[in-house]
């Protein structure tokens, strides 16, 4: 999880929180998502730089970002599954 301090976050959660709520309105949200990350990240290089560093931290971000939803969020979701449907194994 990106734990940041207070300021950052501050800094940067009015411009998230209006991208996810506008993002959110779709009907074909995932691509909207995909197109607005996809988006930030060809900003990020082109203000820092097309190099292996910039390219290998942004692939190493998007990794984590997706561990953590599967951490944080499905696997809760599949436990309270498996205690209401039953086990597969």
């Amino acid at each position: 999880m990106p734990y940041i301090n207070q300021d950052d976050r501050h800094s940067l959660d009015y411009s998230i929180e209006a991208l996810g709520v506008r993002i959110a309105t779709y009907e074909d949200y995932a691509g909207k998502l995909n197109y607005s990350v996809s988006k930030m990240i060809n900003l990020i290089l082109n203000e820092r730089g097309l190099n292996y560093a910039n390219i290998n931290a942004l692939i190493g971000a998007l990794e984590c970002i997706k561990l953590e939803l599967y951490r944080r969020v499905a696997t809760p979701y599949e436990d309270a599954k498996i205690a209401e449907n039953g086990d597969v194994y």
